[in-house]
């Protein structure tokens, strides 16, 4: 072994702590030896008492038997007369058991009074004598104390009894103290002390007992015999006590709960006061000099004075309130916060500690508790000389003298406040793991508030830091989490001044911007801030009023003087200035207009300025000075001033921020600020000397060498402040009509740059700002004038050739202004857009107000229609023809039509309907105007589709509505054409104007009576009208009239035969236009195939992949779709190249278009936007037609019908959801069809893409701030695009695109968002309802099961990669996601489905486990419904389950489930993608099982059939794996939770039962791993203990009496040995996991048969069957019920626990009898035991503490005296080191390792650490060592550590870890060899 003296083991005491090297000890002698082997009449006397003792061995049944037994042993005591001779007690060890075990809780008084006559005649014998000693070496004789050597054996029998005597009982006890106990030496009951005080204080919990004072007399006489004999210096001793016994008394207070009532009846009347009599000027003490204490008082905290602060601290934490009422009393009158023993005397931890426990005592609500804390913290009242005393107020008063509440203020402000608010930040920075630890502080601040004395203090200094837990502990806790640590949070904040909370935000905002301030501590102190203003209430009056504005102009000075330092630079300072911004712009807007409001301000007011040092300064003196408190003082500006500096500072800032000077990112939000500020403050005067306006016409006139984003963030920042200019006063508006205009005409001309349909990213930003400009100028139109004269320089130019960029432009802002009117006015707030971090608010456009903004741009463009052969032209026409919102543009026609003097005087003012004085008054001519209109008509209608036609047909114009009749817009154009013909009667101005404008009204009318919808005219009777303006028309109209009648009279003439002969056909529908789509007519088919130019279809992919096509492309599509309809014959050719093409160009157009919103680099390329939608449009028709020529040519090649139809779901089922009419056969268009179903997939695929692009995009991609709303409003139209398409593929394909989708589903990994995606996808189609998916997937299933089953239209073509666990897989996430209430439509075909499986199941067998899934899914469902007869078909499923489970197990062999292979695959990691994960859990049938049968009541609807399955599961899968050879290899979790669900479901099965106690009661049950045991075998095993409560007596059964008789001799007695000892090992580890496995206290009724057997088990030899062998596991047993039993069941156990201890320590004596008995494991098991109840702790275990190790303050401060007798640890220890040899070593250790700063301290177990350390180091098990190795390297080393080690666990703290206790009884029970 190695030399090296630092691989020794190690034990570290604390520093300071005074202890020594321990000295050598003697051994204990054994008197009866010497008596036994020299006296022949004391041998005849054991004899004696030996018998006596035999009678114990026969059961005790009733109390009577313990009385005999004690009679009989009384009287053989007493046997010997000759007490001079022999006074010692034969077998004492034996007789004090025995005693012991008669004085138990259970048992009735008589037992217990017969038992202390015993105990007081064994101490009467055993008195001081002279005792001759022939054996002790030199001396001749010995004097010897009898009772002080055997106080070991028979107080731990006496040390309960107090704590269950009866009245009767407490005499006899207490003289056997008084008079055998309190006589002894204070040697010997030294280290009893601590046992001999717990001993007495259950006696005193009643004060009015009999036997208080008697007992409060006996702890006098103890303290006072323990004082006799001290090492204290004699300065500190007095005739009250020592400090030995005061340190003892406060140790049993911290650590026994149960005895801390009567330790406060004691406290309260004998301990000292350790406050001061007299504190003045005269007699102060220096800080750093002890006060000098009175010495009563000083032997109470010598040495070690923090036990007296953890015994106030134990008692102020118990859970009785009148313990913690008792203690607050004994603070206030013996321990005053200004003791000196808290203020010099301790350490500040201490303090921290005993403040903190007082404070807590306010989370009860007690006003008695909390009156005492207030009297505490707050010190007496002040003394007549208060004014002269020490104690002074820091706050400034104008009296001569202290009022109470200031003097109380000082006093805890002085003594009280650091501790309180370091333990208060200790709560905050150390929660525990629960909510209400998190509330905890909040609660306690919320109620100290109640005293402004001390809240005052607290509350400012806890603010910040109690609030940032909450921040945190949001991030990670759920949201009911933290809604609950809320609630109590914002009850505190309420409470607190709004001064103090609004000081605060002003400190964390002001603080971040400063240059000292790290970027990182900047952002959280931000964030704290934003998080404090949007979860708690700042609505209050008068935080609104006073504190808002302070913070908006304290935080804007800060902004401009660090911006004017120029001390931020980099990304992180720029992002803390952002999200200061983002607070001051929502605190702007929040502020009430009033608060700041600048009203007749006069010129005097205005000139009054402030430096911002001067703003800060009295800000920064109002909130830390004064408190913010406006009841005393005012507040620091007025509310004019406030307004004027804050619009002045946010000038400032804007100014700077718009010319770039500063290192803002975007001046969008200063302008906000600003902007909001004008209006609220209507102080225009203070930006007269920053002169905005220059600035900006400056930055309109200047050219675009900025980027695209920094140009538009800066068109939006003067828009914002423009509109704010002009609507802060709106009877005086900022700007006149010439400069407004001046202004606007460049801004809109900037805005319209932006609205370019090559650069899509702000087109919804520069909408609504256009919009937000035209509010500034309504009544001018100057938004309109400007757009008007855009598009008129445009058309003028006779350079530039008229291009369509003006009106593509225009087209953008249109269908922005539509978007925005059909959402306020439909209020579909489904679809709302996302608010933009640039929008402005409070702009919104109204369905009638359009018009006033798009009108002159409109009839401009209108205007086009003329110029025949020209781009704009062009682009109108396409335009107005698929229009959505065409009825607007009619609408606006109709106004203006409306308008005309003309027209209404045609109408209404006619000469005849007239009085004759207005007869005579004609209006203004301006017939010109409504040629111009009505031309415009014409030019529509001219070049209408069939759109147009459908537009004037359904739509209605708003000035033509009346109440009675709708009139559409076709006939209000013929009423108004009508009117118009009149004009030429009413007017007298220019005849060949007049003449124009009848000849284009006729022929409008004739338009429209040939146009498709004229059928809906008829009731017009247009003709009459026609007729009588023909007989008084000019010749040159006549021609027009006649050929619009002419069509009039063909439609009377058509009306009146319709009305004869009824038509029995159904109406054409009118509806939308005509789009491309997959249900187009079919085309003829043709025999002949043309095949187009081979150069067609190569022109065709270069079109349509051209760049250079791009502003064309409607054209290439338009001829694509001409060109497929000439050449349909061929498309089949050619369809995967064109489709190829087009999917190629989507996908990067599509990525183009999403790198344009992911980036913040605007490309000035063509906007991918359009060209997605032309290359969808594209894709669409390639589909259509080549679809549509499919069905054509697989409807002529049709094949009769065969007469025999299969029967069942795939025969009966209706065929397809779009298949159709007539079975068809594919085999003549097979290739056709795979070509088309390719292409589909295809499409599909991108269509799944373009729809998950923005409602599932991952995380990672982050949107352009700046753009969010054009980007929200891009990718809703994207994916409704992309929806459209795919609601046609699957009315044409369902089959096909739902496997397209699925592969897109397996293929994805298991949890990614776009996995919900396909499901959310086919929840929203509307071909993919589930009465169509279902069916779809089932189809899918079978083509590739049993294809030949299924009708040939319904088989897959099994294009796509798919297996039939993908789609049962599929299936089973799919019915999950769908609603309880859809049940109702698939239940049918679901039955259907599952039943023609069952018929010929072995094609299925792959996916019939998860067809178990699938039913039981089905079954949740139905059972949360209530449609059909509930009763039939929860019977027939429970049928269909049945008969799927037994085909599983059919299907597959028993050893499926065994073989070890599948173990090991279970406990892999799970396949990652969804179906890899559904082909492993497919395979997986156990964990299929185990999560259905939780489920199995709501698929059957007795017990009986559950009782069956489970049999029929517990038969099949758990018996064959339990019984296995490979068994526990082959047990895997999922097995196990498979058996824990069938124990919940069927507790009582008896096949189940079995099989848990057949793999229980296997050996090789212990070779389970370790993990595997805890998480899954012993929840089993808790579950099967209490269903059976004759478990545990069963296995007790099987635990025989060690015997030594009939043990042969040769090697049979060796082998039949060992087989007892296996068996006895084994039943003992059993029963020790039954305990462990059960909750607690389960088995407290079958206490005394495990001790029985335990007693019988301890007097096990190596001789004998079954030896001591089994001493380690009758250990192990009494850990788990250490562990497992609540304290007060324990009281049997611990005489067994006390002799088991002194034995197996005792053994480890070099020269002990019994070594033999205890083996390795035995000797490690227990010093666990001890180490085990050392952690504990238990209350009745620290009466007999003292026999093993030290319990008291001797642990740490040695005494100065050395003959006490030492502890048996002790002594074993200092044995085992003079012994050592020189070469052992152990791991360096220390005795309790440490805690985090944020961790709660724990009491964790010793022996552990140094046994990992060990076997680390040997690479082997301890229990290999040899004895004297595993001695000298473990087990000295540990009980060298232990005392020391206790006592520092228990000095600092912390509830003991239970679950690592557990977890170590768990790990040694499993052990076995």
């Amino acid at each position: 072994m190695s030399l090296d003296p630092s691989a020794n083991l190690q034990i570290f005491s604390p520093a300071g702590s005074g202890r020594s090297s321990p000295s050598p000890r003697a051994t204990r002698h054994n008197t009866e030896e010497a008596l036994q082997k020299k006296n022949k009449s004391f041998r005849r006397y054991a004899a004696t008492v030996e018998r006596a003792l035999a009678l114990w061995d026969a059961a005790q049944q009733e109390w009577a038997d313990y009385i005999s037994f004690l009679q009989r042993l009384l009287k053989a005591l007493q046997s010997n007369t000759n007490t001079s001779e022999v006074s010692a007690i034969p077998h004492s060890e034996i007789v004090a058991l025995r005693l012991s075990q008669c004085l138990n809780p259970n048992l009735p008084s008589g037992v217990h009074q017969k038992a202390l006559e015993v105990y007081g005649y064994i101490f009467s014998r055993i008195e001081v004598q002279i005792l001759p000693s022939p054996w002790i070496g030199n001396l001749t004789e010995l004097q010897a104390d009898t009772r002080a050597r055997d106080l070991n054996l028979y107080f731990p029998g006496l040390a309960p009894v107090l704590s269950f005597a009866s009245l009767s009982i407490r005499p006899l006890f207490l003289s056997l103290m008084e008079e055998h106990v309190l006589t002894l030496k204070v040697n010997s009951l030294r280290p009893a002390l601590k046992a001999i005080i717990l001993c007495f204080l259950p006696g005193l919990e009643d004060e009015t007992s009999e036997d208080f004072e008697r007992i409060v007399s006996c702890l006098d006489r103890l303290h006072q015999a323990v004082g006799t004999l001290s090492h204290e210096p004699s300065e500190t001793k007095s005739q009250s006590g020592s400090s030995h016994f005061w340190q003892c008394f406060f140790l049993a207070t911290i650590t026994n709960s149960s005895r801390r009532q009567g330790a406060l009846a004691y406290l309260i009347r004998r301990l000292p006061k350790f406050g001061v009599t007299r504190r003045d000027s005269q007699a102060q003490v220096s800080e750093d000099l002890f006060e000098k204490l009175p010495a009563s008082s000083e032997a109470a905290i010598t040495p070690e004075p923090g036990l007296l602060i953890r015994c106030f601290e134990a008692g102020l934490t118990n859970t009785q309130l009148l313990i913690q009422r008792g203690f607050l009393d004994m603070l206030v009158t013996h321990l005053p916060l200004d003791s000196p023993v808290l203020q010099q005397r301790i350490a500040k931890e201490d303090l921290e500690r005993l403040v903190g426990a007082a404070a807590g005592v306010v989370s009860r609500r007690d006003m008695s508790l909390n009156r005492r804390l207030w009297s505490w913290l707050l010190g007496p009242e002040p003394p007549n000389d208060a004014h002269n005393s020490e104690v002074s107020s820091p706050v400034e008063h104008k009296g001569s003298g202290l009022d109470s509440t200031s003097y109380h203020a000082a006093y805890f402000s002085r003594y009280g406040l650091r501790a309180l608010s370091s333990s208060i930040m200790n709560l905050i920075q150390r929660p525990g793991p629960l909510p209400s630890d998190h509330a905890r502080p909040f609660r306690i601040c919320l109620s100290l508030m109640d005293r402004n004395e001390v809240g005052g203090f607290i509350v400012p200094e806890i603010f910040l830091p109690a609030l940032e837990s909450i921040l945190h502990y949001s991030a990670e806790a759920t949201k009911e989490q933290v809604d609950e640590v809320l609630r109590s949070a914002s009850i505190f904040f309420n409470g607190v001044e709004s001064g103090l909370i609004w000081g605060k935000l002003i400190y964390l905002v002001t603080s971040s911007l400063e240059a000292t301030t790290d970027p990182r501590s900047a952002i959280a102190k931000l964030k704290l801030a934003k998080f404090i203003m949007s979860r708690f209430k700042l609505n209050e009056e008068e935080m609104l009023l006073h504190h808002l504005p302070l913070m908006i102009l304290a935080v804007l000075v800060e902004l401009n003087r660090t911006l004017n330092s120029g001390t931020l630079g980099g990304d992180a300072p720029n992002g803390s200035l952002r999200m200061t911004l983002e607070i001051v712009e929502s605190l702007v807007q929040t502020v009430p207009p009033h608060a700041i409001k600048v009203s007749n301000i006069r010129k005097e007011d205005s000139s009054k300025q402030m430096s911002r040092k001067d703003i800060s300064r009295k800000i920064k003196l109002f909130y830390e000075e004064r408190q913010g408190i406006l009841n005393s003082t005012s507040a620091p500006f007025e509310v004019m001033d406030s307004g004027r500096f804050m619009l002045k500072e946010a000038a400032i800032l804007f100014a700077k921020s718009f010319k770039g000077e500063v290192s803002i990112d975007s001046p969008e939000l200063p302008a906000k600020v600003l902007s909001v500020l004008i209006i609220k403050t209507q102080c225009l005067e203070e930006l007269e000397p920053l002169d905005l306006v220059s600035q900006f016409r400056d930055i309109l006139s200047a050219g675009t060498e900025q980027s695209m984003e920094v140009r538009f963030q800066q068109l939006v920042a003067i828009t914002t402040v423009i509109v704010g200019l002009q609507t802060a006063v709106p009877s005086e508006p900022f700007f006149d009509s010439a400069s407004l205009a001046g202004l606007l005409h460049p801004l809109v001309g900037s805005f319209w740059v932006f609205l370019s349909p090559n650069l899509p990213k702000f087109h919804v930003e520069a909408t609504r700002c256009i919009l937000q400009l035209h509010t500034t100028s309504e009544a001018e139109q100057c938004v309109e004038a400007a757009i008007s004269s855009i598009i008129c320089r445009q058309k003028s130019s006779a350079t530039t050739p008229i291009t369509a960029q003006e009106g593509q432009r225009f087209a953008v802002l249109w269908t922005h202004f539509m978007y925005d009117i059909s959402l306020h006015s439909e209020k579909r707030g489904s679809i709302a857009r996302r608010a933009s971090g640039i929008a402005l608010s409070g702009a919104t456009l109204t369905s009638a107000g359009f018009g006033s903004i798009v009108s002159r741009p409109l009839l401009l463009l209108l205007d086009s229609l003329t110029d025949e052969g020209t781009e704009l032209c062009t682009f109108v026409r396409c335009w107005l023809q698929n229009l959505p919102t065409l009825h607007k543009v009619f609408e606006i026609i109709a106004v203006q039509l409306e308008e005309l003097n003309c027209l209404r005087s045609a109408k209404e003012l006619s000469p005849e309907k007239l009085p004759p004085t207005k007869a005579r008054r004609r209006p203004a001519d301006d017939s010109r105007q409504c040629a111009y209109y009505l031309n415009h008509l014409l030019s529509i209608l001219q070049s209408a589709s069939h759109h147009t036609w459908a537009t004037l047909a359904g739509e209605a114009p708003l000035v033509a509505a009346t109440p009675h009749r709708r009139i559409t817009f076709q006939e209000w154009v013929v009423g108004t054409c009508l009117r118009a013909l009149d004009v030429g009667n009413q007017a007298d101005g220019d005849k060949g104007c007049t003449r124009d404008l009848s000849r284009t009204a006729v022929t409008i009318i004739h338009r429209i009576y040939t146009g498709p919808f004229a059928s809906s005219l008829q009731e017009l009777e247009i003709e009459v009208p026609l007729i009588e303006k023909l007989r008084v028309s000019e010749a040159t109209l006549q021609t027009l009239l006649l050929e619009s009648i002419l069509p009039a009279l063909r439609l009377r003439v058509q009306a009146q035969a319709q009305a004869r002969v009824p038509d029995t056909r159904a109406p054409q529908s009118t509806g939308q236009r005509p789009r491309p789509s997959l249900t187009a007519d079919r085309l003829s088919f043709e025999e002949e195939i043309i095949q187009p130019p081979p150069q067609l279809i190569e022109c065709l992919k270069s079109g349509l992949s051209s760049a250079g096509s791009r502003p064309v492309l409607d054209d290439w599509v338009h001829f694509l779709t001409e060109v497929l309809v000439l050449f349909s014959d061929a498309i089949f050719q050619n369809l995967l190249p064109l489709v190829e093409c087009v999917c190629t160009q989507i996908q990067r157009t599509f990525d183009e278009l999403k790198a344009t919103f992911d980036s913040s680099k605007q490309s000035r390329e063509l906007s991918p936007e359009p060209t997605l939608i032309s290359l969808t449009n594209a894709l669409e028709q390639l589909l259509a037609k080549a679809h549509a020529r499919l069905r054509a040519q697989e409807t002529k090649v049709t094949v009769n019908k065969s007469p025999e139809q299969p029967q069942g779901f795939f025969g009966n089922m209706v065929s397809g959801v779009f298949a159709t009419e007539q079975s068809q056969t594919r085999t003549p268009t097979a290739n056709s069809r795979l070509t088309v179903l390719l292409c589909f997939q295809d499409t599909v695929r991108i269509c799944f893409a373009i729809w998950c692009w923005g409602g599932y995009s991952s995380k990672d991609t982050k949107q352009d701030p700046a753009s969010v709303a054009s980007f929200a409003y891009t990718s809703l139209r994207m994916r409704n695009r992309a929806r459209r398409i795919l609601e046609h593929l699957f009315a044409a394909e369902a089959l096909e695109c739902l496997e397209t989708l699925v592969v897109s589903w397996a293929r994805l990994p298991k949890g990614d968002i776009q996995a919900s995606a396909v499901l959310g996808l086919l929840n929203v189609l509307n071909g993919s309802k589930p009465k169509h998916t279902i069916p779809a997937i089932f189809n899918a299933v079978y083509s590739r099961t049993n294809p030949n089953a299924l009708d040939a239209s319904r088989v897959s073509t099994l294009t796509s990669d798919l297996t039939d666990q993908d789609l049962v897989a599929f299936l089973v996430e799919y019915t999950i996601s769908l609603e309880d209430d859809a049940m109702d439509e698939i239940w049918p075909d679901c039955m259907t489905f599952l039943r023609d499986v069952l018929a010929n199941p072995l094609p299925h067998r792959q996916i019939l486990p998860s067809l178990l899934e699938f039913t039981a899914v089905i079954g949740r469902k139905v059972d949360n419904t209530n449609f059909g007869e509930q009763w039939k078909m929860r019977k027939e499923l429970s049928e269909i389950f049945t008969r799927i489970l037994t085909a599983v197990f059919t299907t597959r062999s028993v050893g499926y489930f065994q073989e070890p292979s599948r173990v090991t695959a279970a406990e892999k990691p799970s396949v990652p993608t969804n179906g890899g994960y559904g082909h492993t859990r497919g395979n997986d049938v156990v964990s299929i099982l185990a999560s259905i049968v939780p489920h199995l009541s709501s698929i059957f609807v007795d017990n009986d059939r559950i009782a069956s399955v489970v049999t029929t599961i517990s038969q099949s899968v758990i018996a064959p794996t339990i019984r296995a050879k490979a068994f526990p290899e082959n047990v895997s979790k999922t097995i196990l939770d498979l058996i824990f669900q069938l124990g919940r479901v069927a507790q009582t099965n008896k096949f189940w039962r079995k099989d848990v106690a057949d793999a229980f009661n296997d050996v090789r049950f212990f070779n389970t791993p370790l993990p595997l045991l805890k998480s899954g075998w012993l929840p089993v095993l808790a579950q099967w203990a209490q269903g059976d409560k004759e478990r545990l007596p069963e296995l007790l059964s099987k635990l025989s009496a060690p015997t030594t008789a009939g043990i042969m001799f040769g090697v049979g007695a060796a082998s039949v040995r060992q087989e007892a000892d296996r068996k006895t090992q084994l039943t003992l580890r059993r029963i020790s996991l039954l305990l462990l496995a059960a909750p607690e206290d389960t088995f407290t009724p079958q206490i005394p048969q495990i001790v029985e057997k335990i007693v019988e088990l301890q007097t096990a030899t190596p001789a004998s069957s079954p030896s001591s062998v089994t001493r380690a596991e009758v250990h192990i047993l009494l850990r788990a019920i250490v562990v497992k039993t609540s304290s007060i069941h324990l009281a049997p156990l611990w005489p067994i626990i006390n002799s088991e201890l002194t034995a197996g320590l005792s053994s480890l004596m070099p020269d002990a009898e019994a070594k033999e008995s205890y083996n390795n494991a035995a000797i490690i098991q227990i010093c666990k035991l001890l180490d085990q109840l050392v952690v504990l702790d238990p209350d009745d275990f620290q009466l007999i503490e003292w026999l093993f190790l030290c319990d008291t303050i001797d642990a740490v401060y040695k005494p100065s005296i050395t003959d006490y007798a030492p502890s048996l640890v002790e002594e074993v220890s200092e044995v085992l080191s003079t012994s050592t040899a020189p070469e052992a070593h152990g791991p360096v250790i220390h005795t309790q390792s440490g805690v985090s700063a944020t961790a709660q301290p724990k009491r964790t177990l010793f022996l552990d650490p140094i046994i990992e350390a060990l076997e680390e180091e040997e690479e082997a098990d301890v229990t290999q060592m040899a004895r004297r190795e595993l001695l000298d390297r473990l087990v000295r080393p540990f009980l060298e550590s232990l005392a020391i080690g206790k006592f520092e666990a228990t000095y600092g703290g912390g509830a003991p870890d239970w679950e690592g206790v557990w977890d170590s009884v768990v790990a040694d029970a499993r052990e076995f060899e």
